[in-house]
């Protein structure tokens, strides 16, 4: 045989001849085998899904243990019918609950109580003594208001007519509805905003 001289001297001694295809099918090992799966497996997928693994994990792993099928028109139809038997399709309801006043009254309340027992504190950079670089609006407070204290407050409900530019504690007028109660020795709501040097 011609590849017989080129092969190595203990192979020649021996007379271990192997088919020059064997060097030609060593990246088998490398490729993919498409599977069905039969359930659903965490980092995989889910049952029904057509996946690749390598043929070593389906052999000793997901074979065995029956958890895929090899990826033939036979096992896919045998799949489908017993998903359409076993699983039939969940239709969700979704019901939309309305909100009542009661429930409304209760938001509004917890967000009440929130917003007097909190203060809200920024840090800004000043210029001469006391003064802002940049004055802090009222856009900035309602998202500081959501961020630090988890309320949402409309742009409506906060009063405020001129920005804050110098640091220092003010309190920030609020407007909520009537039947909230006040709290005790206040005429008004109000939302303490603390300014302090960065």
């Amino acid at each position: 045989m011609v590849y017989l001289q080129y092969a190595p001297r203990i192979l020649r001694q021996n007379k271990i001849f192997h088919h020059p295809l064997f060097y030609a099918a060593q990246g088998v090992r490398y490729r993919k085998l498409e599977v069905i799966l039969t359930t659903t497996i965490d980092k995989l997928g889910k049952a029904g899904e057509t996946v690749k693994v390598a043929p070593g994990h389906f052999r000793n792993h997901l074979m065995p243990k029956l958890l895929a099928v090899p990826n033939i028109d036979k096992f896919a139809y045998l799949i489908n019918e017993q998903r359409k038997i076993y699983q039939p399709k969940e239709v969700e309801e979704v019901k939309v609950v309305p909100k009542t006043e009661e429930d409304t009254l209760k938001e509004y309340r917890t967000a009440a109580r929130r917003l007097e027992n909190a203060k809200l504190v920024l840090r800004r950079y000043i210029k001469i003594d006391t003064e802002l670089r940049t004055p802090v609006d009222k856009d900035e407070i309602i998202s500081e208001v959501a961020r630090q204290i988890g309320v949402h407050v409309a742009p409506e409900n906060l009063q405020l007519e001129t920005p804050l530019s110098s640091l220092g504690e003010f309190e920030v007028p609020l407007r909520l509805p009537k039947s909230l109660p006040l709290p005790e020795g206040k005429v008004n709501w109000t939302l303490t905003v603390k300014i302090r040097k960065k």
